[in-house]
């Protein structure tokens, strides 16, 4: 019986190797869960950035290497009912898809290092950021109280076109520029991020107008956009782009509109304060200056709007005061054209001649401002929400209070952890557009404190 019974089993281990063996997907599968590592198996949480819309942001350090730095955005699904889906990570994913098919890799594009799949849950690990836009925006009205200094406006905003430049040399739509999604590291490199609305636009699957009824912030949003139009272009990245330099300049947004709401039937309703603000400054467009705008779905309802004349000179008078810069006026005025046809591209925006005058444009932002104009590092803090995702206790060494953060090292050293110099691109948009520029490194450092032992989790 017994060697009836060995035979038996002899047998069933022998057609389950087998099985393995023909079924290439067994195979993979065994493979997949074989390699897999978890989130914490691979980094140490040192603390919560901020929360959004689609989940959880953090600051890591990888283990592996030890000294590198990483945002890691956890996306949590969407829940029907009882029924755990990931359609509203749709938009998010195909920022994956860009990464992994289309190869993006810029020194001013953040860059994806790895996507995680674990318990339900989204995790994709980016490089890590010291500040952004918004945060330098706020540091200068509210703190320091001075307006950012023309070197580093120039190549903050050099840095910015050239991000853009590589994206629509790939064919690919930002949809979102707004300075929250423009990050900087601390040592002054520019990084576009948060391709999250992104689309590609060389032969796409479907209408850019399709599955996505609003697209841009309503405050950096293209007037052929709240217009209506379904046909879109680059230009609506290149006005968005225009909308965040006048904001550098002004410390606020300078089409500062509410946005109407989408009505229960998911209809976009025409949105007329964003309009109005954009024709305060800018003047009441017509068919000289945009052709064709009779035609766009909401030209009617633009017409009950009362008639303004383009102020946009002095307006930039009024910001700048005696700093004003003809130059940078004209570069915002052709960023500002109706007509999508005629506005200002992304590569001809790098020939204007304000980034050819006075000083050059640096790849490291901050290196012509004195301290006071630099912001402090990102604040973190420990997150206590409930996670099944514990890390190890964090211990002073991990300041998680910050420090400025050199290119992913704790005391000052190198952050480009996906870029390999500027040797490595060549084509429109590429780093090597610095080669005649400026190339000093980061010049400040800020400490940082220590942290309580505290248990900080992924939630």
């Amino acid at each position: 019986m017994s060697k009836r019974r060995h035979h038996l089993d002899h047998a069933g281990s022998d057609w389950s190797l087998n099985s393995l063996q023909q079924d290439p997907m067994q195979i993979y599968r065994a493979k997949r869960d074989s390699m897999h590592r978890s989130v914490a198996s691979k980094y140490d949480i040192l603390g919560f950035i901020s929360s959004g819309t689609y989940g959880r942001v953090y600051k890591a350090r990888c283990l592996q290497d030890g000294h590198l730095l990483y945002a890691i955005k956890k996306f949590k699904p969407d829940k029907e009912g009882d029924v755990v889906t990931y359609t509203g990570l749709r938009e998010r994913l195909n920022l994956i898809l860009f990464k992994l098919n289309r190869e993006i890799h810029h020194e001013n594009i953040v860059a994806l290092k790895e996507v995680i799949l674990e318990d339900k849950s989204i995790y994709m690990v980016f490089e890590y950021a010291e500040h952004d836009f918004l945060q330098l925006i706020h540091h200068h009205s509210q703190t320091s109280r001075t307006l950012i200094s023309s070197p580093v406006l120039k190549s903050l905003v050099y840095q910015l076109i050239n991000g853009l430049i590589y994206l629509h040399s790939c064919h690919i739509l930002h949809r979102d520029l707004k300075p929250a999604n423009i990050l900087i590291t601390s040592e002054g490199v520019v990084k576009i991020g948060d391709l999250g609305l992104a689309r590609l636009i060389y032969e796409p699957l479907q209408p850019l107008f399709a599955g996505d009824k609003v697209v841009v912030t309503i405050w950096y949003r293209a007037p052929e956009l709240l217009m209506g139009a379904k046909h879109y272009t680059k230009a609506v990245d290149c006005w968005a782009v225009g909308c965040v330099i006048a904001e550098l300049l002004s410390l606020r947004p300078i089409f500062k509109g509410e946005e109407a709401k989408l009505d229960s039937k998911k209809n976009v309703p025409f949105q007329r304060d964003q309009l109005i603000k954009i024709f305060e400054v800018m003047g009441t467009p017509d068919e000289k200056d945009w052709p064709g705008v009779v035609d766009l779905p909401e030209y009617h309802n633009m017409t009950r709007i009362d008639h303004f004349s383009n102020c946009l000179a002095s307006w930039t008078k009024s910001r700048m005061k005696d700093a004003y810069d003809p130059l940078l006026y004209d570069l915002l005025r052709q960023f500002f054209i109706y007509d999508p046809e005629t506005r200002l591209t992304a590569k001809d925006a790098l020939q204007h001649k304000w980034f050819h005058t006075d000083i050059l444009p640096s790849r490291n932002a901050f290196e012509h401002a004195p301290t006071k104009e630099i912001p402090t590092p990102r604040n973190i803090t420990q997150d206590d929400s409930a996670s099944s995702i514990s890390k190890p206790l964090l211990t002073a060494s991990h300041q998680p209070a910050g420090g400025a953060v050199g290119g992913g090292r704790i005391a000052g050293g190198h952050m480009m952890s996906n870029t390999t110099g500027i040797q490595q691109h060549s084509k429109p948009g590429s780093s090597a557009s610095f080669a005649n520029m400026s190339m000093s490194g980061g010049h400040y450092a800020q400490g940082g404190g220590g942290a309580a032992r505290k248990r900080t989790k992924l939630g």
